[in-house]
């Protein structure tokens, strides 16, 4: 596990988590409505989540997990930062940034240069002061299927 402080709040890779951590990420995933009432059956959904993902990083205020983002990758030419959330309480505090930061010098410390996300309605310019662009002439593409 690799770490980051930033006063209070440390930024801290992990790997398998603890019982308080699944909850608290399942909190976090909820309140951005990336988590559905299904999702809830599935008690190793959490540990399943961050075992196959490139890297899961967390900003922790002591005990009380404040934010959280993840990125999936190949680990060789590209990555996709998937999940980014802070808090609504802590947010606009740089929470937000230092997460995303936390990744990307992950990412490209393990030689991956191309990183790609599909940002939210309205955050495009924190996106933006982070360094990414839009890719012109494409378009994003999703398909679910219902279970």
């Amino acid at each position: 596990m690799g770490s980051q402080e930033s006063g209070e709040v440390q930024y801290l890779f992990i790997h398998s988590p603890i019982t308080r951590q699944i909850s608290q990420i399942v909190e976090l995933y909820r309140a951005q409505g990336w988590w559905q009432r299904r999702d809830d059956e599935k008690a190793d959904l959490v540990p399943r989540l961050i075992a196959g993902s490139h890297c899961f990083a967390i900003a922790a205020d002591g005990e009380d997990l404040v934010g959280m983002g993840r990125a999936i990758s190949d680990g060789v030419s590209d990555a996709y930062i998937q999940d980014l959330t802070v808090r609504q309480d802590r947010r606009n505090q740089g929470i937000g940034s230092r997460l995303l930061q936390t990744l990307l010098v992950r990412l490209h410390s393990d030689g991956i240069l191309w990183i790609g996300l599909i940002a939210e309605p309205g955050s495009d310019i924190f996106y933006r002061k982070a360094g990414f662009r839009e890719i012109s002439g494409s378009t994003p593409f999703l398909m679910i299927k219902d279970p």
